[in-house]
């Protein structure tokens, strides 16, 4: 089987049509997972090795999701492929499987009973994406979260053994907190798609417009825009820590690194003085290799 990207694979009749056994179509979703962000080698090395290839599977499904949402470049085929890739989803749900990614996904969906509204909601917030370009409240944006980042969290608590609301509501905080602190980080990239995540009327609150964010100018207005959207996202990690010491010891270690890591993305922020829009915020390989050291060290003397 090629290994194709989305954007190519949906492009090709011959990767369309081809049947794949369970065996070809787990390569597929490894070889997805394992060839484009860093950040999912640093998973894969901590979580037992028993887990591998089901957060593959989950991985791939949210790639797909993700990349017809975004990498397509035509908002009405964007719509069209993400609503075929629901009805994909709904039909694995029914034991009907043809695409490699879900003949992969549907042994890992059954033996964890993962909820299809977990999958279903990530569709819902990319099919967002093509339709709202603005959040006028805070309100508005934590829906948008519900839908694009808390299901992961509560899809990686589902392979880890966890299901329960106490646990469930602290990973949604991390998520919430991880998708606000990747937004900050990326104001200008967001704005080149016509998108701006930070609530409109926290921009009137302090007196700053779209227009200025479009002319990139950084003034006290949109200084103090960003000091309190940091705070927001620093909050939520906050709120969302105590969930670190309510898990086994290696998705401890995987928490522990991705709200370290946001928080530190949050102080990378405060340090250029909230002016996001001169240079995009970045944290250091060094800063990675402290990040996992300090967790490393954590889980060796703290963790029960």
């Amino acid at each position: 089987m090629s290994q194709l990207a989305p954007k190519e694979f949906v492009n090709s009749p011959e990767a369309l049509s081809d049947n794949y056994t369970v065996p070809a179509a787990e390569d597929y979703t490894r070889w997805l997972a394992t060839h484009h962000y860093e950040n999912f080698h640093v998973v894969s090395f901590l979580l037992p090795k028993r887990l591998h290839q089901d957060f593959y599977n989950v991985y791939a499904f949210c790639r797909w999701a993700d990349d017809l949402g975004d990498e397509i470049g035509d908002r009405a085929e964007s719509l069209r492929l993400l609503a075929w890739w629901r009805a994909e989803l709904e039909a694995m749900y029914q034991g009907r499987v043809h695409h490699p990614v879900f003949v992969a996904l549907e042994g890992t969906a059954r033996k964890y009973n993962l909820p299809i509204q977990l999958f279903s909601d990530l569709i819902s917030a990319f099919e967002q994406d093509q339709r709202v370009a603005r959040y006028q409240n805070w309100d508005e944006l934590f829906a948008y979260c519900r839908c694009s980042a808390n299901p992961v969290g509560r899809l990686v608590l589902r392979l880890c053994g966890y299901d329960d609301p106490e646990r469930d509501r602290l990973s949604d905080a991390t998520c919430t907190a991880l998708q606000l602190a990747n937004f900050w980080q990326d104001v200008t990239v967001d704005f080149e798609k016509d998108r701006v995540y930070l609530p409109l009327d926290l921009f009137q609150k302090y007196g700053y417009t779209v227009e200025d964010l479009a002319a990139r100018r950084f003034n006290p207005a949109f200084q103090s825009a960003m000091r309190e959207a940091v705070e927001v996202a620093h909050n939520l990690f906050l709120e969302g820590l105590p969930l670190i010491k309510m898990v086994n010891r290696r998705l401890a270690l995987d928490l522990e690194l991705f709200s370290r890591g946001g928080m530190r993305v949050l102080k990378k922020i405060e340090q250029q003085n909230y002016n996001v829009l001169a240079a995009r915020p970045k944290v250091s390989k060094a800063d990675r290799i402290g990040l996992v050291a300090h967790a490393l060290l954590r889980a060796a003397f703290t963790l029960v």
